[in-house]
Formats: structure tokens, sequence, C-alpha cells
């Protein structure tokens, strides 16, 4: 259902029939158009070549009404409400079980602010960083024009709106099911495969700007392996006015902010609007380039004088680096790299994706630090930008792309796709680690006229990368006659004759990887998708994870023409399609961020001399699900040159890896036979070696006596600002630290100081396998420390202290 009240259909006389029943004020949409993201959000503080645009964060202390009753929601305000930060979901919700009704409703947000004295004389902008999934919003009783989407920025010009001394802000936000991608289906929320809790996801904040200023700017590399690279500075100039005199100024600057490179050009600002002009800075002999294992970024600054005055700068971070799919394979700055890695998902339990930038920034560090990913595939919809930012500095590689799942609409909803494609492309073509753009919906038909459109938007606005899209095997079939990308993306779920992994022929003359492979495929039955990794479900089918991403990825690699495999997928996450009580598990962590058995296998593939691994792809537990251990042909991931195996302190076996069955894995996985009796609780002890030399060993205790209590936080400060937030995860674990399968029991949580737990409380363990977590959030304007308690119902108890800054 969508703003009109109508089950599917939009249109924008509907849309003004809503806001006239939600506002209270009379101003003409035409008068103040919404704008199509064009940056902002990158120009940061004042430097030594210029002013910077001034900014105003309006992300704290929200009345928060609830959902929209009646004609009225001025009167609505004034009753019920609640005082929020931003990020915010409209519904809360626990870690599984959600129900699209808990968010299908109009939602109504309030926020009362005063203008700085130094925004005066400046042009002001409202920017919304992603409202799912559409916003009308109403500014001192002016309604401004809706906007429908829920993954990406949009800002209007309110300069002429504001009041001297209070404002107040409006949002109406439409969380009901739309026409409008990823949405739009007859059928609801049940048929995509990721849930979308409504809420104000992102931030909002003013900008202040001066009447010509710098609106957005695009800094391309060329030439990036010659000698004569260069950088290619597109910057679109904004002017409500015009000037005598206009100099625009480029520099590019290293990590401590030395100037590498300046030009300087004057520039014609012949008309009131936008003005496009093109510098370049060469030669850039001494540019180190950006790459996975050292991601060097530089500083562009680019500033505006106006009168032989600097008027406004402006700063976007670059990577110089060569990426390329070619038909023999991925190069990344001139030599062959196996692409590796996973999907993601940006859902989170308890707030579906409206965490602050902190809890984003971690999902790229256990991608890149923990599974070794060298790229991940931002499924299905442009992600935030402060996940893309990490990835950049961690030399993550990333594929986005537009917001989809099968299903293309009608002509308005195909609009929306491919004004989704230019804002994504806009804001997000200076991140150095994006390598590919997604254009397509997800798994969608050929559809010829809109992938052109999609296509060309690309190009045009970025002919640096790839374009793509995943395919299926039905659209596969006519993609010659109908494809319009450069590069064949394909999910390969099917079976090799022998139950192992299959993987496809790659498409003949076009570069060509894997999107999606593995899942919750039932490679054992060759058909379906039923196979739920689920921690606390069925063991041997957890055992097994593992093994098919390890047979996916080495069966890829056997074939140069397929660059690699992106598989699915990092994190479980909401969903109404083969799920269990609402959450799909396919992920080799779950929705917590805490790794399965699945996950041996990527945390593995690492050089031992920076992280030696042991990580068995099961658990060493004699309970009803495995009275006789693992069994015989259980895996054990390491990247170490030959494990011992002791059992009850008795040598068991000499183990080699199994090169012969993943020949194309630097470090294959071992298999042991332990089929072995349970009597006497006997310990497990795994010693690895490289180059004849011990560099690990790891216990393993069956004694569900010793079992203990654990409870680990990912960060130890956090800012006192109401929004940061960071992760607290728990569970059971044996004697040695290794987490116990099937542990139950509950977990309540006590917390002085200033903070609030974000998550269940208390937390029941059985449906979660014997881990959890919650987040810990800060209350504004505090500056202490924040102890949490958690207290096992049987295990005892266990603390953690969090320091926390006064903004």
């Amino acid at each position: 259902m969508g703003m009109d009240g109508t089950q599917f259909k939009i249109s924008r006389t509907s849309r003004r029939e809503f806001l006239r029943s939600c506002g209270v004020g009379s101003l003409a949409l035409a008068a103040n158009p919404v704008l199509r993201w064009q940056g902002f959000g990158t120009a940061t503080k004042a430097t030594k070549a210029g002013a910077a645009q001034r900014t105003l964060s309006l992300d704290r202390d929200w009345i928060f009404a609830g959902k929209l009753r009646g004609d009225s929601p001025a009167k609505q305000l004034d009753h019920s409400a609640s005082i929020i930060s931003l990020p915010h979901c409209v519904s809360e919700l626990s870690w599984q079980n959600w129900d699209p009704a808990q968010w299908e409703n109009l939602w109504i947000y309030q926020k009362h602010f005063k203008l700085p004295a130094e925004f005066a004389g400046l042009r002001v902008f409202l920017h919304f960083d992603r409202v799912m999934t559409g916003a009308a919003p109403n500014l001192n009783g002016h309604k401004l024009p809706p906007h429908l989407g829920g993954y990406l920025p949009f800002h209007y010009e309110i300069t002429d709106l504001l009041a001297r001394t209070d404002n107040v802000l409006d949002v109406i936000v439409d969380s009901r099911w739309s026409n409008v991608p990823p949405e739009g289906a007859p059928g609801g929320p049940s048929t995509i495969d990721y849930l979308e809790p409504g809420g104000i996801h992102g931030s909002v904040r003013l900008s202040a700007v001066p009447a010509i200023f710098i609106r957005d700017v695009f800094a391309k590399p060329v030439h990036v392996l010659d000698e004569n690279r260069a950088l290619e500075v597109t910057c679109s100039i904004d002017a409500a006015a015009l000037a005598k005199s206009t100099q625009l100024q480029i520099e590019l600057r290293n990590s401590v902010g030395q100037v590498l490179s300046r030009t300087r050009e004057q520039v014609g600002i012949q008309k009131v609007g936008q003005t496009e002009v093109k510098l370049v800075l060469s030669p850039l002999g001494n540019i180190s380039l950006w790459d996975i294992d050292s991601p060097e970024l530089y500083d562009v600054v680019s500033t505006l004088r106006v009168d032989g005055k600097p008027a406004h700068d402006y700063r976007v971070r670059i990577g110089f680096r060569d990426a390329r799919f070619e038909l023999d394979g991925f190069f990344l700055n001139g030599r062959r790299l196996q692409l590796f890695g996973l999907n993601r998902h940006e859902l989170f339990p308890y707030v579906g994706a409206a965490m602050p930038p902190r809890v984003m920034r971690r999902d790229a560090e256990i991608l890149r630090r923990d599974f070794n990913c060298n790229i991940v595939r931002c499924s299905h919809y442009p992600q935030s930008e402060a996940f893309l930012a990490r990835c950049d500095e961690l030399g993550l590689m990333v594929w986005e792309e537009v917001p989809g799942w099968q299903y293309i609409g009608d002509d308005a909803w195909k609009n929306l796709l491919v004004g989704d494609t230019k804002d994504m492309i806009v804001r997000d073509r200076n991140h150095p680690a994006i390598v590919i753009w997604g254009v397509r919906a997800n798994e969608s038909a050929n559809d010829v006229e809109l992938y052109q459109r999609t296509t060309t938007a690309a190009k045009s606005l970025d002919d640096s990368r790839p374009t793509s899209g995943s395919m299926t095997p039905s659209s596969r079939k006519t993609w010659k006659e109908d494809g319009h990308e450069d590069v064949f993306a394909f999910d390969d779920y099917h079976a090799a004759p022998d139950g192992t992994v299959g993987i496809a022929e790659p498409v003949q003359g076009v570069p060509y990887f894997l999107a999606e492979a593995v899942g919750q495929f039932n490679y054992e039955r060759g058909k379906g998708f039923d196979n739920r990794y689920r921690r606390a479900g069925n063991a041997h089918v957890q055992q097994q994870q593992a093994i098919w991403h390890a047979q996916a990825h080495s069966k890829a690699a056997a074939d140069h023409r397929i660059c690699g495999v992106i598989a699915w997928c990092a994190f479980d996450y909401g969903s109404l399609m083969n799920a269990y009580q609402t959450v799909k598990c396919p992920g080799v962590a779950d929705v917590f961020r805490i790794p399965k058995l699945g996950a041996s296998f990527y945390s593995s593939q690492v050089d031992p001399k920076i992280r030696p691994m042991i990580q068995p792809s099961f658990y060493w537990d004699f309970g009803s699900q495995t009275p006789n251990g693992p069994g015989k042909r259980a895996a054990i991931f390491s990247n170490c040159d030959r494990l011992e195996l002791f059992v009850a302190e008795k040598h068991l076996s000499t183990l080699n890896p199994d090169r012969e069955g993943f020949p194309n894995l630097k470090y294959p996985p071992f298999f042991a036979d332990l089929e072995t009796e349970g009597a006497g609780n006997p310990e497990l002890r795994i010693d690895g070696f490289v180059s004849g030399r011990t560099v690990l060993s790891r216990k393993f205790s069956s004694d569900h006596s010793q079992d203990r209590f654990r409870l680990n936080v990912d960060d130890i400060e956090l800012v006192g600002d109401g929004i940061d937030a960071t992760r607290l995860a728990f569970g059971v674990v044996d004697k040695y630290g290794a987490e116990r399968a099937f542990a139950g029991g509950s977990v309540r949580f006590e917390v002085t100081g200033p903070g609030v737990i974000v998550g269940d409380n208390p937390f029941s363990l059985e449906d979660s396998g014997g881990v959890g977590a919650v987040w810990i959030r800060t209350v504004p304007n505090a500056g202490d420390i924040i102890q949490i308690r958690a207290i096992h119902s049987s295990l005892g108890a266990a603390s953690v202290h969090i320091r926390v800054l006064k903004q």
C-alpha cells in the first residue's frame, strides 16, 4: 500500500491529496521541487584553502508520535509522543518473528530547531540520508514534495522557508508496501527475499552554503597504470547569482595533508543554475595505488573563489586503482586476482537498517579481517556510506547495485529505478572500493528497454566502471540478444552429478563471475532451498555449509574465465522466504554477526604468517544429534601444513590438507575420522604445524559441567551523543572458549551509567543456539562509564565496561 492509500498504484495527484490531508501549510509543490542527490555530504570542515559549508545535525531530539491517526498530525504530536534520535526504526522488534504489520503504516516525526547565527545570508538545504520507504516533509507549515525510495539521499533547498527563531519540521514516513523498487509486486512483502522495517534510517541535517557553491565533485583517475596518470575532476557549480570573477582551484593531498598537485582556472558563470567545470591534475607520478593489501587514499579539495575571495570548498576521498573484468579473469592494477567474497544484507536485529555508522563499519571489518574477503556485494540495494567508507579504508572491493528483487513494475516503478541508478552513482562514484555497478533489479527478467536506460545512465555519470546485474538460468537464455551490461554475473545454484556444488560453464565472449552460490540450496537432493544453517538446527547441515562454500570457490577457480565467486551470504537476515521464525539462515554468520561453522572456511583463508588458524567445521559434542561425535569425515579448516589430532591425550591421526579434492584453494580443508565414543567426556586437541614448527594448538572439551558464560564487547569507548552504539555478544562456551552446541538458558542484563540496551532483555538462548547479542547505545550529553552485567540463568554472571566520551 502506498502513500495514496491504494494497494499498489501511485500517482503524483494522489501524493498531493495525501499531503493536503497531513499538512497544515499551503505552499505549492512546484515552488520547491525535491532535488535528486547531488553530493553535499562529502564537504567537510573549513580548510586553509577556503570556507567549507556549515552543517547542523538534526539527528537528536526528535518527537516520534507513532502511527498517524486522523487528519491532524499537530494534535497527535501533543500527546503520547516520545523523544528519539536518528537513525530510528518505527517498530520495536525482537531479533526474530518480525511481522510487516508492525511497520506497514504512516508514522509521524517532528523536529524543532533554531537556525545558527552563522547561517544568516547563506543558502540552506535540508538533507535526508534515507527514509524507508516514502517521506512527506513539512517545514514551518510548508509542504515539501514527497520522496519515494528507502535507500538513497534526497534534499531540498529551504532558504526561503526558514524562520529566524523557532523552526518545525514534520515528516510523515510511509512504510507501507508501495510501488517503489524493490517493492511493488502484488503479493506484498513475501514476494521479496528481505524485509524492510520502516523509519528514518539515516541522518537528517542542514547545510548552509554561499550563493555560488560547489554542489558536487567527481574525481576520476585515468591512465592509472601509465606514467602519464592523471586525475579528471568534474565540479558542478550551483549559482543563485552571477559574479564578476570566479576561480576554481583543485588540490590533491595525501593522508597527512601534503599537497601533491594543484591547478587553478578561471571559471565563467554565465547563468543562474548549474555549470559543470572539468579540470585535470597531471602528471601524477608520485602516487601509490589503492590495492586490497595497501588501500592508499587521497583527498581532493576543490575550492571556489568568488571575486578573489575563497567562498566554498568541497572535499572527496579517492584512490588510484585500475580494476578490469576481462575474458580471462579479474585484474586489479594489472595483476590477476581471484574474486573471493560474500553478499551482505544491511539488516540487523531489533532495528532493521537503523544502525549508527560505527555498527555499519564493523560489518566491513568482519568481512575483510575475519572472513578474508576481497570483495562484497551490496545485496540488493545501495548501502550506507559509513560501510562503503570503511571498505575504502580496508581494501575491500564492492559491487553496489540498485534496489530490486526479481520484480519489474510499471512505468512509474521503472522511472524510479532509473532515478535510483543515477542517485547511487552520483553519491558513491568517488569510492575506490567500488569496482562495478549493478544496474539491474536482482534476478529480474531481461527488460531490454529498461536496462538500456539504466546502463546508459550509469555510463553517462561514470564511464570508469563496468556495469552488471545478477542473472538466473531463465534470463541467461536470451542474454546475448537482450543484454547490455559489460560483465555477466550469474547466480549459480545447481548440484554436480556427484552431489557436490555445481559450477556452470561461463557465457562465452563476455567477462564472467558468480554473483551468488551455495546459499540454502540443497546440494544433496539437487533441488530446493531448504538447507537452514541454524545454530540451533540440524548439526549435519551446519557441518556441510563450509564444505559447500569451499567447493564453490575451488571449482570456480579451476576455470580462468571465471573472475571469482561472491557467495551467498555473509549474515542471516529478516525474511519471509525459506526462513525460520522470519530469520533466513544462509549466512556464514548469524544475524548477530557471530560466525557459524560455515565461516570456518573463510576464516582459514589467510597467510599463517599473519594469523595461523584451526577452525573445525563441527562441534565437539556427544549430545543427542552427535552421540558418536562429528563423524567419519569431519572437516577442519586450517592454513597449516599439517595437523596432529589427539583424543583424550592419545594421538589419533596425522592429517594433510585435501589438495586432491580442493585443488584450487590456497588452504584446502583437512578431513578426520572422528566417529568415537563419548564416554568419559574426552577432550580433542589439534596441533597445527607450518614448515615443521608448531604454530597453534587448540583444545575442545565435551564436559558440559565445565561450561562457562562468555561476554564480549566490540568497542570499549563510545561517544555520548545518544546515537553511537556497539555490539555486546554473549554465549555459552566450553572451558577452552569454543562455542557449545545447542546450549540454552536465558540471559538478563543490568546497565548502569549513560547507556541503554537495544535488544531483548531478558534474552532466551534456545532458538539462537547458545549465543546472541544486544547493542549498547549511549544517551545524549553524557560522559562516564557504562557498566553492563549479564547474568546467565545457570552459569553465573559476567561484566564489561565501556567508556563514554562526552560530545
